[in-house]
């Protein structure tokens, strides 16, 4: 897949250094070198209610002093956007293939965000946190809004620092980690990348019929997902499989494997089993986005994109 497809990849900035991360993050990513990379950003403008004070002559001053504040920070903005796409055009990226979007708010940062992603792209990119002073780009405000109402378009949101060349699947068998895994192969097609299919079984040493069973049915599970990723053009040998058994929390086992394994991306599915919960969004994959520090988290939806 290359960037002649169309709008694939957007990327919500504001103007913190983790979405310099985020940027960092893509430009090292070599697959995402053939895609369309849109920056975006939303910015504030002086409601309109605002323009009626240049009626008033004591408050015409003010006025003046708004607009240079606006014109400000749009200026600075830009500068922003300019020098996050220079760092994609540095580790070789087209400067077609690279485009700005300043976009006024209308309905707030996050629908806006929302109604931009609608529009046709394969994934949606924004850094765990952005800058103090905008407390709506804080985990826990966007990126969690984001979460639950960009169900349609596979969330990738970014930490500090990530290493981008290995990518930790957390996998169940499930149609969710199978669409993970549909997510990998479109965006990772090619010899670039180590996957690594890991699935957490949570019984115990005592159950071992029950630990047979599930490594039986998940062996099935793995075949159909490794067959799925080359035929999306990954090597053979740069896929991995692996079941880890006995775990007491199957967030924090797929975070220590991920940081013991080098693997700085987790992909995952917004939900697993039905029958079980913990890989619900509201369990494992929300408990992997809070504790995976320094990784980047990928979380893709059982929905098909509008």
């Amino acid at each position: 897949m290359n960037g002649q497809t169309g709008k694939e990849i957007l990327v919500a900035l504001d103007e913190s250094d983790y979405a310099f991360e985020t940027v960092k993050y893509i430009s090292k990513i070599p697959s995402f070198k053939g895609k369309q990379i849109h920056l975006f950003s939303v910015c504030t403008k002086i409601p309109g209610r605002y323009w009626d004070l240049q009626r008033e002559a004591a408050f015409s001053g003010k006025v003046t002093e708004i607009l240079a504040w606006e014109a400000r920070q749009r200026e600075e903005c830009e500068g922003y956007m300019e020098k996050a796409k220079q760092i994609l055009l540095d580790a070789g990226f087209s400067d077609k293939s690279v485009s700005i979007k300043l976009h006024e708010m209308e309905r707030g940062i996050a629908r806006d965000i929302i109604k931009e992603a609608g529009k046709g792209y394969k994934a949606l990119v924004v850094g765990k946190r952005g800058m103090s002073r905008i407390k709506e780009l804080v985990l826990g405000s966007i990126a969690t809004k984001l979460r639950q109402r960009a169900s349609f378009v596979p969330l990738f949101l970014v930490g500090r620092n990530p290493r981008p060349g290995k990518f930790l699947v957390a996998f169940d068998g499930s149609e969710g980690s199978m669409r993970a895994v549909d997510c990998i192969g479109t965006m990772l097609g090619g010899p670039d990348c180590e996957i690594n299919l890991t699935n957490v079984i949570r019984f115990g040493e005592d159950e071992k019929g029950l630990i047979a069973e599930a490594e039986k049915m998940i062996a099935l599970a793995f075949d159909e997902a490794v067959e799925r990723l080359t035929n999306a053009g990954i090597p053979l040998n740069l896929i991995s499989t692996q079941i880890i058994t006995g775990a007491e929390s199957r967030a924090g086992t797929i975070v220590d494997e991920a940081g013991q394994g080098g693997y700085g991306t987790i992909v995952l599915g917004r939900r697993g089993l039905s029958r079980v919960k913990d890989f619900s969004m509201g369990s494992v994959s929300n408990k992997v986005i809070q504790i995976a520090k320094g990784h980047a988290v990928w979380v893709v939806s059982n929905e098909r994109k509008r």
